[in-house]
């Protein structure tokens, strides 16, 4: 494990650095966990967990149930303070001195298991209702959609695939197309961390396919983390996969490198 960057720590919350253009990843790290630990009642659901995703990765997370995925990612998005340990996005956000509304403005972004959108809406009318803009009130009144807003959300429906579902009650929409309008308001936060818990559950076959070329389009502008069980979506994807178990890395590598690790196969694959 690298130590933790050379660079200052912001020791205010984050919110000075958030008014500053970029997010300074001058060491190509987004994402810095080293020795997270979170208890629940005597239950260690992270022990002394520690990550690092570059910038521009798509990685993926595996492992049993109960092995800390969901509680990392409560810890990276602020909806869980650590006991102990050490989080920062980029080199200088300290994210356990962040409110959940100041990591999601920062660049974090995560979706959840089950799609939430607004589906008495309109596609197109989701997607500007997520665009990153000033949300007080009285703004939003008289705001009204600009050519560059407009061109943002006809770029991003091409990117997800529903150009042609614009109009159409996101409630109308197939589970795997809701899927993919969720991950399409969350681009229109312009995140620079995308977290995705078990997208591909429920989705056809040709839908898990369309989800993954996504998904390896976004690698690059985006890093990406993707919490899943589908070893098949997995292996489409490529690229590095962490394992955990009981609240900590156990095994990283190409997929078929953890899966051939002899701790792995006894505490995941149960063999």
């Amino acid at each position: 494990m690298s130590t933790i960057p050379a660079t200052p720590h912001d020791t205010a919350g984050g919110l000075g650095h958030m008014l500053q253009p970029g997010l300074d990843t001058t060491h190509h790290v987004i994402l810095y966990l080293e020795d997270i630990s979170v208890s629940f009642d005597g239950f260690k659901a992270l022990n002394k967990l520690s990550l690092t995703i570059d910038v521009g990765e798509l990685r993926c997370i595996i492992g049993p149930n109960g092995a800390g995925k969901t509680t990392m990612m409560d810890v990276i998005t602020g909806k869980t303070r650590p006991d102990t340990g050490t989080c920062f996005f980029g080199q200088t956000l300290d994210l356990t001195r962040m409110t959940e509304p100041e990591i999601a403005h920062a660049g974090i972004g995560r979706k959840f298991q089950k799609p939430t959108i607004f589906e008495n809406h309109s596609v197109f009318e989701n997607l500007e209702l997520a665009m990153k803009t000033d949300k007080r009130a009285w703004v939003s009144l008289f705001a009204w959609l600009n050519q560059e807003g407009r061109d943002r959300i006809s770029d991003t429906l091409k990117l997800i695939r529903l150009d042609g579902e614009a109009g159409r009650m996101a409630g109308l929409l197939s589970h795997g197309q809701k899927q993919w309008l969720e991950i399409g308001m969350l681009l229109m936060q312009e995140p620079q961390l995308l977290l995705l818990d078990e997208p591909v559950a429920g989705m056809t076959d040709d839908e898990t396919e369309r989800t993954g070329e996504l998904f390896k389009t976004l690698a690059g502008k985006h890093s990406l983390v993707v919490v899943e069980h589908d070893m098949a979506f997995i292996e489409q994807l490529g690229g590095k996969v962490t394992v955990l178990h009981e609240g900590s890395v156990l095994a990283e590598g190409n997929l078929a490198t953890v899966q051939a690790d002899p701790r792995v196969i006894e505490v995941y694959l149960g063999r």
